[in-house]
């Protein structure tokens, strides 16, 4: 069974995953605004949550024999994702965050799981949608937050 380019995939989700560690890290260091300790704390979560499933994914990528990615530059090389664009007001921030974890929701579902369910590999199908599941509750928490902006 062939399956690099799942690792290809997981390597890329495994750089989208390091690139929003470091920014959920900015933001909540330079948060500002009406509601910064919520924000701070919110963001202190989701970061901690990332460095849990980045773990996660690179532990599935060495199962399935392959090498996880493991330098910045070939994080940065390989990721979908932008290093922080937003300012630090929370309006642009949470707006970020918000397209960021729905264009990882859209490769896992239109790449990830497709490849996984291809190479008959029902642990990664498990994992890509129990990370699907984090990711669409912080876009439906952070939707329902920009709500009141």
């Amino acid at each position: 069974m062939d399956n690099q380019k799942l690792i290809n995939f997981l390597n890329q989700l495994l750089s989208n995953y390091f690139v929003m560690y470091v920014k959920l890290h900015r933001y909540h260091w330079f948060i500002q605004g009406r509601h910064f300790f919520q924000l701070h704390d919110v963001f202190e979560d989701m970061y901690n949550t990332v460095a849990d499933d980045l773990d996660e994914i690179a532990e599935r990528v060495l199962m399935i024999d392959g090498k996880p990615l493991a330098t910045m530059a070939k994080y940065m090389k390989v990721t979908t994702l932008v290093e922080a664009t937003a300012d630090d007001k929370e309006d642009e921030i949470t707006a970020q965050l918000t397209k960021d974890y729905q264009q990882i929701v859209t490769e896992i579902k239109g790449d990830g799981i497709p490849l996984a369910a291809d190479n008959h590999d029902e642990p990664t199908v498990d994992l890509l949608v129990t990370l699907q599941g984090k990711l669409e509750k912080y876009i439906w928490m952070l939707s329902a937050y920009r709500a009141y902006e």
